[in-house]
């Protein structure tokens, strides 16, 4: 249980963290936020640097992932600073935490052979058949994430220009080209099977079989079903593989590294620099493979 007090300084805190973050990144500030709480039994504006150590050491000992430790961290730091921004607080007792060193693991991708198989598998006639198509031809073919494809309107698509608006982290819009294929299958989908999921007037591009909106656990459905029949393994197929795959396919072919962070919508270039390390491991293995010296 939080306090009356720590509750009204959490839901301050939230309220401004929801106009610049993600609804996700809100929900699991709070949990963090809370958990601190029930951990220092006060309030976490209360909390000293010694306390934060302590419970640092408390979530190593405890063996929690690194990425779980550093979301935590990044809470309590955001939270100070904006207690210092107040004037609540005089010192952030939480800017001198170490965060743990995180491995960045390479993005697995498909092969462009697999990404093709996928595709066809989603050959068919009926409703359902041709939004699949659309859906798999629009995340690989414009590197969408699930979120954005699931939450564009069917304004949201321009198949004339050949544009697609995504609405991406932050609510920040970017404009992705199309490809002619996706093009084909979203106005193969949006003239003769969207018309007959549509029960109820719906203004989402993609919809389920019962006419509502479809959601991410939908979007996932989709892509296993599709990789059973493509013959590859479900497990391994999610809607960022899709992501991963068009970044790492448009490097090999000789796309310029900005132009890359321009059409995924990363902010940073770094995030963006992880698909030349894939790139990188894929030419290191040839070189091992096929030079007499390696």
């Amino acid at each position: 249980m939080t306090s009356p007090t720590h509750a009204a300084e959490l839901d301050g805190f939230l309220s401004l963290l929801a106009s610049s973050r993600a609804p996700r990144t809100v929900e699991a500030y709070r949990r963090d936020l809370i958990q601190l709480a029930q951990w220092l039994d006060g309030p976490v504006s209360a909390a000293t640097t010694e306390d934060l150590e302590r419970w640092v050491a408390q979530m190593r000992a405890d063996g929690r992932a690194a990425t779980t430790v550093a979301r935590r961290i990044a809470a309590v730091r955001s939270f100070f600073r904006q207690q210092m921004l107040l004037g609540q607080r005089g010192d952030n007792p939480a800017a001198s935490l170490e965060l743990p060193r995180r491995t960045r693991k390479l993005p697995r991708t498909l092969s462009p052979a697999e990404a093709e198989r996928l595709i066809e598998a989603a050959n068919g006639t009926t409703p359902r058949a041709m939004r699949d198509r659309a859906l798999v031809e629009l995340m690989y073919g414009a590197g969408l994430r699930v979120s954005e494809a699931i939450g564009l309107d069917r304004r949201g698509v321009d198949l004339d220009e050949r544009i697609v608006r995504a609405l991406g982290k932050g609510q920040k819009e970017r404009l992705v080209p199309l490809g002619r294929p996706a093009v084909e299958s979203l106005r193969r989908y949006i003239a003769m099977g969207r018309p007959h999921l549509d029960r109820r007037n719906r203004p989402e591009l993609f919809l389920n079989a019962r006419g509502g909106p479809l959601t991410r656990a939908g979007a996932f459905f989709v892509l296993r079903k599709l990789a059973t029949k493509a013959g590859l393994e479900p497990e391994r197929v999610h809607p960022h593989l899709l992501r991963h795959s068009f970044a790492t396919h448009l490097l090999e072919g000789g796309a310029d590294l900005r132009a890359i962070q321009e059409l995924l919508g990363h902010v940073s270039i770094s995030t963006t620099q992880t698909y030349t390390r894939v790139e990188s491991k894929r030419l290191k293995e040839a070189y091992s493979r096929a030079h007499p010296r390696a």
